[in-house]
């Protein structure tokens, strides 16, 4: 069962589940939380689960205007504030990992630790393998099919809503987000970025998310694509709670974490 919470110019639906310390999972772009049914049980044995539907997904409304990765991580925020009540670990798929990397820039005091999966901090045109593949995508084609009966099953607005909601994200997909290595260097949360070896998104893309990031660590699945969570969930659930769980990072034979050394000869303590 799931309840909605009053929020600044959005009535937000979402769920909890488990007992700990917060964990908000943020789904991908057009979907909802049934998409975590891989995660939820082995996750809320260890964590508070909180499972926002942002703006225009699942059972929260859609809003006048464009939908933007901006307003949503703002959603975000007010939901950590005001439901959360505190900071939180943040586990984001697809569009959610870009919102959770917005909120950990803006609110580093939120965000203890991130997972972002099969994210970008670019557009479509070029952080997308196939770009062309989501200039070709319409709202009643087979290829979104599927996300259209994950919408229709629970939206408030009705089904024949799905179009409006279908071209504000595949526009959003092909304009946003833009972000910089610089903008991605604010965040301070130590951040683990996962990927598919046959993602969506390119492998370049994805390495270089990685090494913007201060603090970021990197797997890549091998034999899985964007929908690893999916494919993979035992391999996912136990790259999540060991990195929510470790307090740093020792490796015997630092190089891209040299620098963050203590002293010459000691163990490496420094997140990352």
């Amino acid at each position: 069962m799931g309840d909605y919470a009053d929020l600044p110019g959005i009535r937000m639906w979402y769920e909890t589940e488990g007992s700990g310390d917060p964990l908000l999972l943020l789904h991908g772009g057009l979907c909802t939380n049934a998409t975590w049914g891989g995660q939820r049980a082995e996750l809320a044995a260890h964590y508070r689960l909180f499972l926002p539907e942002r703006r225009a997904h699942g059972h929260t409304p859609d809003v006048e205007g464009p939908l933007s990765y901006q307003d949503m991580a703002e959603d975000t925020v007010a939901f950590l504030e005001t439901v959360v009540g505190g900071p939180a670990q943040l586990v984001g798929w697809s569009d959610g990992g870009v919102v959770a990397l917005l909120v950990a820039m803006a609110r580093p005091d939120l965000v203890r630790r991130a997972v972002l999966i099969g994210a970008n901090f670019r557009p479509s045109p070029e952080s997308f393998v196939e770009p062309a593949l989501v200039d070709a995508l319409r709202p009643e084609g087979v290829d979104l099919a599927f996300f259209r009966e994950l919408y229709e099953a629970v939206t408030p607005e009705g089904a024949g809503h799905w179009p409006v909601v279908a071209r504000k994200v595949i526009h959003m997909w092909r304009t946003q987000p833009s972000l910089t290595a610089a903008d991605l260097a604010r965040v301070t949360a130590p951040t683990l970025v996962v990927a598919g070896d046959d993602d969506m998104m390119t492998l370049e893309h994805t390495v270089a998310l990685y090494r913007a990031l201060p603090a970021g660590q990197l797997a890549v699945v091998p034999g899985a694509s964007h929908l690893v969570p999916v494919e993979q969930p035992a391999s996912v659930n136990r790259l999540i709670l060991n990195h929510l769980a470790r307090d740093a990072v020792e490796t015997m034979m630092p190089i891209r974490r040299a620098a963050s050394r203590t002293a010459p000869g000691t163990a490496e303590t420094a997140e990352s």
